[in-house]
């Protein structure tokens, strides 16, 4: 028992000093964001007059076509600054003329940068900005709109994590993302994730970033400080059988895509300034839906970042003035600074997952009756790894409260902690300190 007891201790030393370098790494990143480039990328966007899916493909200077052979250029550039580091190319889906959204065939095109991992390169953690924009009318696809916020800041925002994240490397790989036909009903992001699907990609998750650079509200708040995290309660490959265990033993609101939420709050904490991750239990806004869904229709884990207090005037809107009111979503009204900071907040997601190992397979626990709660799990195949921790909390508690580093095993009971008044789960811990999503456990393990 000493020995085992030793052995933690110098694991866990071990893994202090890794964290002194990843956390070195991560604070850097958490400055790196730059509002000057930002507002930039926005002002480019919004030079094309209007991106709407279905708007001009041929023009040089107006139209989809344009902007989405802008962004690729973006990003061919930061490639040739890291040595062609990114997979730059365009993924597309031609979507019929139909009854809704889209009154003639049309291209939906979406824009990739894949910055290939070093040791896992079909695993990825994925940043998503959407490139169209509408007016009120969803099928004019003429009209000046120039989605400054909605959704030039997520799409700027992906192309500054690029440039930011482009300067190391990772074990997994990252993929920037300006995905496409989003006002027209999610078709860029269906398209990828069903790809995603067919080519058994191994998704960690996927952030999408949709409005990320306002801070005056419609309802009267001022608010540079907060933002919020959409995320689904659970995934939609949940069995019959789990939904009906969720019943008697919890995890209806435990999800990967709630662990993604909860992983974001945390490094949120950790590394960000004056600013705080409000989860959000709902897929989405009342009615509303964004980029992530798709993925998450998909059984992938996905959530929504985006600013806390949204202006409707500034949203899907004809540019005009009413009774002296401003209507439309133009550039004036974006706050590059707290975009940079949503930005940073992606940037360093995508590091510690891109840095950190699988997170264990097939967590089962166990203590009915007991006065010890028993956890058991697959081992993961990582060199990175160094072992694993196991958190808990309250059951009416949002965020993990405890947890315990219990070295390289499988197999862990955690003595006096009774099963029935909280909620577990376990996470992989690297060399270099990064850590998985946390694993809510799914099983029960069987009964000698």
């Amino acid at each position: 028992m000493k020995t085992k007891l030793t052995l933690i201790a110098f694991l866990f030393s071990s893994i202090i000093v890794a964290q002194s370098e990843s956390s070195k790494m991560l604070s850097k990143i958490a400055i790196a964001p730059s509002a000057e480039n930002i507002e930039k990328d926005i002002r480019k966007l919004v030079s094309f007059g209007t991106r709407h899916t279905l708007s001009d493909t041929i023009s040089k200077t107006r139209g989809i076509g344009a902007a989405r052979r802008w962004i690729k250029s973006e990003f061919s550039i930061i490639s040739k600054a890291c040595n062609n580091c990114l997979e730059v190319k365009y993924q597309r889906n031609l979507v019929p003329k139909n009854d809704r959204r889209i009154v003639k065939d049309t291209w939906v095109v979406n824009v990739l940068a894949i910055q290939r991992g070093t040791v896992f390169p079909n695993r990825y953690v994925i940043m998503s900005g959407d490139i169209d924009s509408r007016v009120s009318d969803p099928n004019n696809f003429t009209s000046d709109s120039p989605g400054a916020n909605d959704n030039a800041s997520g799409m700027a925002g992906t192309i500054e994590a690029a440039r930011v994240l482009s300067k190391y490397k990772f074990p997994v790989s990252i993929i920037y993302t300006g995905l496409s036909g989003e006002e027209q009903g999610l078709y860029g992001g269906q398209h990828m994730a069903k790809v995603a699907k067919e080519e058994g990609w191994e998704i960690i998750g996927i952030i999408n970033n949709d409005m990320i650079g306002n801070i005056k509200g419609i309802d009267g708040v001022i608010d540079n400080s907060t933002f919020r995290v959409f995320s689904e309660a659970i995934s939609m490959e949940t069995t019959d059988r789990q939904r009906r265990s969720m019943r008697f033993y919890g995890g209806e609101i435990d999800g990967p895509s709630r662990q993604l939420a909860r992983y974001i709050d945390k490094i949120t904490d950790d590394y960000m300034t004056n600013l705080d991750a409000i989860m959000i239990y709902r897929l989405d806004r009342f009615g509303r839906g964004g980029h992530h869904r798709p993925f998450n229709d998909q059984g992938f884990t996905g959530v929504r970042i985006m600013e806390t207090h949204e202006n409707y005037n500034e949203q899907h809107q004809d540019l005009r003035t009413e009774n002296g009111i401003k209507y439309g979503d133009v550039i004036e009204s974006v706050n590059f600074e707290y975009a940079a900071k949503l930005t940073a907040v992606n940037a360093l997601t995508l590091a510690a997952l891109a840095s950190a190992p699988n997170g264990p397979k097939k967590v089962m626990i166990g203590g009915a009756v007991q006065p010890s709660t028993r956890l058991k799990w697959d081992a993961v195949k990582d060199d990175n790894l160094v072992g694993y921790k196991v958190y808990w909390r309250d059951t009416t508690s949002p965020q993990w409260q405890y947890s315990r580093f219990v070295g390289n095993v499988t197999d862990y009971t955690l003595k006096n902690i009774v099963i029935d008044n909280y909620l577990f789960g376990v996470a992989a811990v690297g060399k270099n300190g990064s850590e998985s999503l946390v694993q809510f456990p799914r099983k029960l393990i069987p009964r000698n």
